[in-house]
């Protein structure tokens, strides 16, 4: 792929627990195992796409610390491009605390820090960075005036732009009209539209309705189940993968940055659900954010093996 993706989002320094269960309240528990890893939604997104043979440049911020020389350096090591990264002198780089029990299941609490500290001039050098570019891909862990002013850009430029609403937060309206892609999982489809959103029936329904919002396309993610899109044409259900969760840290980044490629490579909408589904089910048999995500190589294999079953 001749053109590149800018990715807008949060990078963050992973500590990472590992134990049975979460303590209940006001209980002590023991764990099992303590790593740190590089991660943040947006440089995990970047992560995945340059592993799938993207060149790609990831906008954001760190701290001017030990965490951010870290984080610089991974990415660095990935190939991205990491010019368009602010050192911010006020605040550190973010972090994440995640715990993963014996499911694979995660929780998480981020300390955003540098990721939220964003100025109006910190966008002056978007045009050059959209010039060339086949895509904007965004979250929601740097403000909501930043992503809507690149969406607005990207989308005025002619860039096919993908949001990614995690974590939910309030939106304004308009900002929907500004994104081609919209991504994002029941809890968030849930707080979007102010009531549960539960298999693939419920995320049928509810793809239509936030596509009404003005977006080009809905994607809702199911997890085991798959996930639902919706366009213009109509809506389809793509089931998922059968695999042995080990961390589902990173899943969702995973899919998000596989189905962006895989529409960019010209595929159609299940098509690429399909493709993202595999990258995603890959990243959830390992542990860890970024050191999770599959290569290219890995995810067609995986698709063409027997193992790979896939449950409609």
């Amino acid at each position: 792929m001749d053109a590149y993706v800018v990715v807008l989002g949060g990078l963050n320094f992973d500590l990472v627990i590992r134990g049975s269960r979460m303590p209940n309240k006001g209980e002590s528990v023991f764990g099992k195992s303590f790593h740190t890893f590089p991660g943040g939604k947006g440089a995990n997104q970047a992560v995945q796409l340059a592993r799938l043979g993207v060149q790609t440049c990831l906008l954001g911020r760190v701290g001017n610390d030990i965490y951010g020389d870290h984080l610089i350096a991974s990415l660095e090591g990935e190939g991205l491009r990491t010019d368009a990264l602010i050192r911010d002198s006020e605040l550190g780089t973010g972090k994440g605390w995640v715990f993963v029990d014996d499911e694979g299941d995660n929780y998480i609490i981020i300390l955003p820090e540098a990721n939220m500290n964003w100025a109006k001039g910190d966008l002056e050098a978007l045009a050059d960075l959209l010039s060339g570019a086949a895509c904007l891909l965004c979250q929601l862990e740097t403000p909501v005036p930043i992503v809507k002013a690149c969406l607005r850009q990207a989308k005025d430029a002619g860039l096919m732009t993908v949001l990614n609403t995690a974590p939910a937060t309030t939106l304004p309206a308009d900002l929907f009209t500004h994104v081609d892609l919209l991504i994002l999982n029941q809890t968030e489809a849930a707080f979007y539209l102010g009531h549960a959103v539960a298999g693939a029936d419920q995320a049928r329904a509810a793809a239509a309705d936030l596509l009404a919002k003005g977006c080009g396309a809905v994607v809702i993610t199911l997890g085991d189940q798959g996930a639902v899109a919706a366009d213009g044409s109509g809506i389809c259900h793509c089931g998922a993968f059968s695999v042995r969760a080990v961390d589902v840290t990173a899943a969702g980044d995973s899919f998000c940055a596989a189905l962006a490629y895989a529409l960019l490579q010209g595929d159609d909408l299940y098509s690429g659900l399909k493709f993202a589904c595999a990258s995603g089910a890959l990243t959830v048999t390992r542990a860890g954010a970024q050191p999770s995500l599959p290569k290219l190589a890995e995810i067609r294999a995986f698709m063409e093996s027997e193992s790979a079953r896939h449950v409609n």
